[in-house]
């Protein structure tokens, strides 16, 4: 089975990941797709990813970049179905975040905290994480960032809103840690690429 499912994922692109992320929020909590084929079908992506390429820095790239196009496709879908209008700072943006995307999307709902004096850096405190559930890292594996994937969501996600931030993992509990914390800091707002001749 989890061989069948790393051949099949060579064969899927980012868009059936996220297909099925997207097609799960729609449905109802009774109907949702089930969580264990949602980890196994992540597990086979990070497992191919390791074994194609030589370290795990290249994977968590990888994983960012994936995410990154994901997020990029999918504030759409979260616009649209959340009614969430526009925010009006770091803050506001955080709490839409934890409260409704994280929640519409993985069924969970972090903790903002640990903010910076200047507003501009906080953290999600994650008390469940559904990708790695049954997940354990091997010895040699130490530095995977394996849920790295969320990062690069976020990230390509708030670009689309003309949001540029830094998001990584501070902490994680696959790599012996209490929590799983990711920290995110604001750099700057975007300007909107307005057609030429535009106003």
């Amino acid at each position: 089975m989890w061989e069948l499912l790393q051949d099949c994922w060579k064969s899927f692109p980012v868009d059936y990941f996220l297909k099925l992320v997207s097609d799960n929020a729609k449905l109802s909590s009774r109907q949702r797709v089930n969580s264990e084929l949602f980890t196994l079908t992540y597990g086979a992506l990070v497992t191919q990813l390791c074994k194609d390429y030589e370290n795990d820095e290249e994977v968590n790239k990888q994983l960012d970049k994936m995410g990154y196009n994901i997020g990029v496709r999918l504030i759409e879908d979260f616009l649209a179905r959340s009614s969430v209008g526009r925010c009006q700072d770091f803050r506001e943006t955080a709490d839409v975040i934890a409260k409704v995307a994280f929640k519409m999307y993985l069924g969970i709902t972090p903790s903002v905290t640990n903010w910076s004096p200047a507003g501009d850096e906080l953290s999600l405190i994650l008390e469940s994480n559904p990708l790695v559930d049954f997940v354990e890292l091997p010895d040699n594996h130490s530095s995977l960032v394996y849920s790295n994937l969320l990062c690069g969501v976020l990230r390509g996600a708030l670009e689309m809103v003309q949001m540029a931030v830094d998001v990584k993992f501070a902490q994680d509990t696959l790599r012996g840690d209490n929590v799983t914390e990711i920290r995110m800091k604001f750099i700057k707002r975007m300007e909107e690429n307005l057609p030429a001749g535009d106003e």
